[in-house]
C-alpha cells in the first residue's frame, strides 16, 4: 500500500441494508470504517476500502439469505423474474458468499501492518464477531481473534461448533445486602452491599464497576456462591430459580484474578485434565480432544498449546496466554454463566483488548458473562454491553444493555446540583472530559465517583439513582426477567438443584489426577530430588555410623543397637518437613479447583497420598536391605522394612495434616518440629517407661513413635535374643517385655489412619482463605 494514499479524503460510507438478525454486527463495521477513516495512523484508503466492502458483502449476503417479500435484489443477488423478491440464498450460493468474506478478511489482515493496537483489536474483535455469525444471530458459530504476536486471526470459513455450545441463563438479583462482622468489633456488622437490583443476561457481557473498596469483587463472590464468610438477605436467582451451592460449582466457570494454573502441564494438557474432571464420564476421549482443540482456536492459543505453563522459576507461557488457559478451563465445561474476577489485570492494553474481544465473541455464543474491571480500555469498555456501578456497596448506575454511552448521558442528565457540580468539575480538570473526546469513558466514570466518594458525595450519586427512572426500568425489568421463567426445561432445572459439586465419580478423579499430576511428577527431577536424596543420604549415614554393629550382643553394644533403632524411627518423622510445601504452596490451586468441582476433597488427598506412598514404597525398599544387612540387624527383614515404610507414611500424613491446618508455610514449618521432638521425649529411649513422671506417661500412649521404637526393639532382641542387662534384661529394662513387634506395627498403621481422616477434616472445614 502506498504511503501517499493515506491523505486521500476517503468517500463516506454508503448507506448500507439492515442485516436480519445481526444489525449489530453493521453498527460495528460502520464504527469501525468511522474509526479508520478519522485516525491519522490507521491503514491507508486501501484498507478502509476493504472494510467497506466486507460490510457490503456480509450486508448483501444477510439480505440475500433473508429474501424479504417484495425486496430489490441487492448487490450480488440474483431477481427473480417479473420483478418479484430475490430467490432465497442455495448452499451452493451461501458457501460462495461465505469463501468470498473468507478471502476479504485475510486481504484485510494483511493489509493491518501499519495500524496501532487499538486498531488491531478493534478489527480482531470484528473477525471474531464474523465468526459467531453476528449479533443475536451467531448462535455458535464463532471463531477466535488475535494472538500474542499481534497478528489477528481470520481461521478458515466459519464453522457449526458442536462441542462446545453453552446456553447461558439469566441471572436476577432482588434487593441484596451482605454484611461482614468487624474484626475491630465484634459486636459490629459492616454493610458491605446495600439494596442491591441488577439483572445480568444471557449473550451480554455485563461490567461491575467502581473504585477500589466499592464492593465488585464482594458482589461477584456473593453472586457466584464464592463468600465463606458474613450473610446475605435478598434473593439470588438463575432463570428464576434459587440455585443450590453444586450447581454454581458444576455449571458455571470463575475466572480468578491471579492465575492457578499446575505449572508442570502444557496448556493442552491443562485443558484436557480439566475436561476430564468436568465433563462426563461417558463421553469418549476423542470428543473431550475435539473440544479442547476448538477452544485452544477459539482462545488463540493453539501455537502454544504444547508449552508448559511453567512458574516464576521456569519460564513458561506469557502473562495474557495464562489469562486465555485461565478462562478456557472454565469454558471447557460449557458453563451457564462464566464470571471473570479482573479478567485484564496486569495485561498490556493490546493484550487487554484481546482477551476482552475473545470474552465478548463467547458471550455472543450464549454465555452470561459478568466481570469485574477496574480500568478498562476504551475499547474493552465499549465491548460490554451493560454496566453496573458501584460505590461503597450502592449502586450508584445501572444500565442493563444500554452501555457505556447511556452512562456518560445518565451523569450528565442528573438534575441534583451536587452531582451536576462534580461532573462539571471532573470535565474542566479533564479538558472535556470523556464527552470531549480527551478522556476514556470509563476512567471519567470511574474517576468522577472516586472523587465523589472522596468528597464524601458517594451517597448524592446513590440517592439520585434510586430515585431515578433508571431505576425504575431496572426494578422492572429485573423482576420480568426472574417470572418470565416458570416452566423450565427439565434438565435446566435438574441441574439447578442438583445436589453433586462434582460431575465425575471420585474413582475417576483419582485415575485423572494420577494420569496428568503424579505422571508428570514422577518424570520432575525437582519432585523427584527431595524425596529420594535424603534418604539415600540418611540410610548411606546410619549404615556408615554403624556397620556391622548389630550382630554383636555384648553388653556395650546394647545402648548403641537401641540408638540405631531409635533414629530409624526418628528419621522419617524429622523427614516430614519436606512434604509441607506440596499442600502449603498449592492451597490457592486446590481451592479454586474445589470450588469449580473438579474433585472431592478425599479425592485429591488420595492422589497426594499415592503421589508420595509409591514413590517411596519402591525407594524404601533398597534403602532398608542396606541399613538392615550392612548393620546386620536380627529378625525379620519384612517387618523392618514395613515398621520404616508406616512411620514413613505417618510422617507424611502428619506433615499434610499440619500443613491443612496451618495459614502460612512459617507456622506449618514451626509447628511440625515443635510436635516431633515432644515425641521424641516419650518414644521410650530417652525416658524409660518406668522413669516417666507419673503425670506425663498418658502422653506415651498417644506417641506413635513409642510403637514403632517397640516394634524395632523386639524385632531385634525377640526370639531369644533378650540378652541380660543391668539386672535384668534389655527389653526389661527399656518396659518393653512381652509386647508384640506386629501388634505395634499395626498401632503405628492406626496412627497413620488417624491423621488422615484429621488431614481430610482439616482440608475439608478449615478455610484460610476468607472471602
Amino acid at each position: 500500500m502506498a504511503a501517499a494514499a493515506q491523505d486521500e479524503e476517503p468517500a463516506a460510507p454508503a448507506a448500507l441494508p439492515e442485516l436480519p438478525g445481526g444489525d449489530e454486527l453493521l453498527a460495528f463495521l460502520r464504527a469501525g470504517l468511522a474509526a479508520l477513516e478519522a485516525d491519522a495512523g490507521a491503514p491507508d484508503a486501501e484498507a478502509r476500502a476493504l472494510l467497506r466492502q466486507l460490510a457490503d458483502s456480509t450486508a448483501a449476503m444477510a439480505a440475500l439469505a433473508a429474501a424479504p417479500p417484495g425486496g430489490a435484489a441487492p448487490p450480488g443477488g440474483a431477481a427473480q423474474p417479473g420483478g418479484g423478491a430475490p430467490a432465497p440464498l442455495s448452499d451452493a450460493q451461501l458457501a460462495e458468499q461465505l469463501e468470498s468474506l473468507d478471502a476479504q478478511l485475510a486481504r484485510l489482515e494483511a493489509g493491518l501492518s501499519s495500524a496501532d493496537a487499538d486498531t488491531r483489536a478493534l478489527l480482531g474483535h470484528g473477525l471474531a464477531k464474523l465468526g459467531a455469525g453476528g449479533g443475536e444471530g451467531g448462535g455458535e458459530d464463532e471463531e477466535a481473534g488475535g494472538d500474542d504476536g499481534g497478528g489477528l486471526k481470520s481461521g478458515g470459513p466459519m464453522r457449526r461448533l458442536d462441542t462446545f455450545g453453552p446456553q447461558g441463563m439469566a441471572i436476577t438479583i432482588h434487593d441484596l445486602s451482605y454484611s461482614v462482622t468487624n474484626t475491630q468489633d465484634k459486636k459490629e456488622k459492616l454493610l458491605l452491599l446495600k439494596n442491591i437490583t441488577a439483572n445480568l443476561k444471557p449473550r451480554q457481557m455485563t461490567a461491575l464497576m467502581g473504585p477500589s473498596g466499592s464492593g465488585k469483587s464482594t458482589l461477584l463472590d456473593v453472586i457466584s456462591g464464592r463468600k465463606t464468610v458474613g450473610s446475605t438477605t435478598g434473593r439470588i436467582l438463575f432463570a428464576g430459580q434459587a440455585p443450590t451451592q453444586q450447581f454454581l460449582r458444576r455449571y458455571t466457570g470463575y475466572v480468578e484474578q491471579f492465575d492457578t494454573l499446575l505449572p508442570i502441564l502444557t496448556v493442552e494438557e491443562m485443558l484436557m485434565y480439566t475436561a476430564e474432571l468436568k465433563r462426563p464420564r461417558t463421553e469418549p476421549l476423542a470428543a473431550k480432544r475435539a473440544a479442547v482443540a476448538e477452544l485452544l482456536d477459539k482462545l488463540a492459543l493453539t501455537p502454544c498449546r504444547a508449552v508448559k505453563i511453567g512458574n516464576p522459576l521456569e519460564k513458561g507461557i506469557s502473562g495474557g496466554q495464562a489469562k486465555r488457559t485461565n478462562i478456557g478451563i472454565a469454558l471447557i465445561t460449557n458453563p451457564r454463566v462464566l464470571f471473570l474476577d479482573e479478567p485484564t489485570s496486569g495485561l498490556d492494553s493490546f493484550t487487554a483488548n484481546e482477551t476482552m474481544a475473545v470474552i465478548r465473541a463467547l458471550a455472543r455464543g450464549g454465555v452470561t458473562v459478568v466481570a469485574t474491571i477496574h480500568s478498562p480500555t476504551a475499547y474493552a469498555f465499549s465491548l460490554f454491553d451493560s454496566l453496573l456501578m458501584l460505590l461503597r456497596g450502592r449502586v450508584v448506575l445501572a444500565t442493563s444493555g444500554r452501555g457505556g454511552a447511556a452512562a456518560l448521558a445518565y451523569v450528565r442528565g442528573l438534575a441534583d446540583p451536587r452531582a451536576a457540580a462534580l461532573v462539571a468539575a471532573l470535565d474542566d480538570a479533564e479538558g472535556g472530559g470523556a464527552a470531549g473526546g480527551c478522556m476514556n469513558p470509563a476512567e471519567f466514570l470511574v474517576d468522577l465517583f472516586t472523587r465523589a466518594d472522596r468528597e464524601g458525595q458517594g451517597a448524592v450519586f446513590a440517592d439520585a439513582y434510586d430515585a431515578s427512572q433508571l431505576k425504575l426500568d431496572t426494578v422492572a425489568e429485573t423482576d420480568a426477567l426472574a417470572s418470565a421463567c416458570p416452566d423450565l426445561p427439565a434438565s435446566v432445572a435438574a441441574q439447578l438443584a442438583t445436589r453433586s459439586s462434582t460431575v465425575t465419580p471420585w474413582w475417576w478423579g483419582l485415575r485423572t489426577l494420577i494420569k496428568y499430576r503424579t505422571a508428570h511428577n514422577y518424570r520432575d527431577p525437582a519432585f523427584l530430588g527431595p524425596r529420594i536424596g535424603d534418604k539415600v543420604l540418611m540410610g548411606f549415614l546410619v549404615t556408615s555410623l554403624y556397620w556391622g554393629i548389630g550382630d554383636d550382643f555384648r553388653p556395650n553394644n546394647y545402648v548403641n543397637m537401641a540408638a540405631i533403632l531409635f533414629m530409624w524411627t526418628t528419621l522419617p518423622a524429622f523427614g516430614a518437613a519436606s512434604y509441607v510445601p506440596s499442600l502449603v504452596l498449592e492451597r490457592a490451586l486446590f481451592v479454586r479447583e474445589r470450588n469449580d468441582g473438579l474433585y472431592r476433597v478425599f479425592t485429591y488427598l488420595a492422589a497426594k497420598m499415592f503421589d508420595e506412598l509409591f514413590i517411596n514404597a519402591v525407594v524404601s525398599v533398597g534403602i532398608a536391605a542396606a541399613v538392615f544387612y550392612g548393620v546386620r540387624l536380627a529378625g525379620s527383614f519384612a517387618l523392618f522394612y514395613l515398621t520404616y515404610f508406616t512411620t514413613l507414611a505417618l510422617g507424611i500424613v502428619l506433615a499434610y495434616t499440619i500443613a491443612a491446618l496451618s495459614p502460612t508455610m512459617d507456622a506449618a514449618n514451626a509447628l511440625l518440629p515443635i510436635y516431633v521432638v515432644t515425641l521424641l521425649f516419650f518414644g521410650g529411649f530417652l525416658f524409660t517407661y518406668d522413669a516417666m513422671p507419673p503425670w506425663w506417661k498418658w502422653y506415651s500412649y498417644i506417641n506413635p513413635l513409642r510403637y514403632a521404637w517397640t516394634a524395632l526393639m523386639t524385632n531385634q532382641f525377640g526370639g531369644g535374643r533378650d540378652a541380660p542387662w543391668l539386672g535384668g534384661s534389655v527389653l526389661g529394662y527399656y518396659g518393653l517385655r512381652g509386647q508384640s513387634p506386629w501388634a505395634n506395627l499395626g498401632y503405628v498403621a492406626c496412627f497413620w489412619a488417624f491423621f488422615l481422616v484429621c488431614a481430610w477434616a482439616a482440608l475439608a472445614f478449615k478455610r484460610h482463605q476468607k472471602r
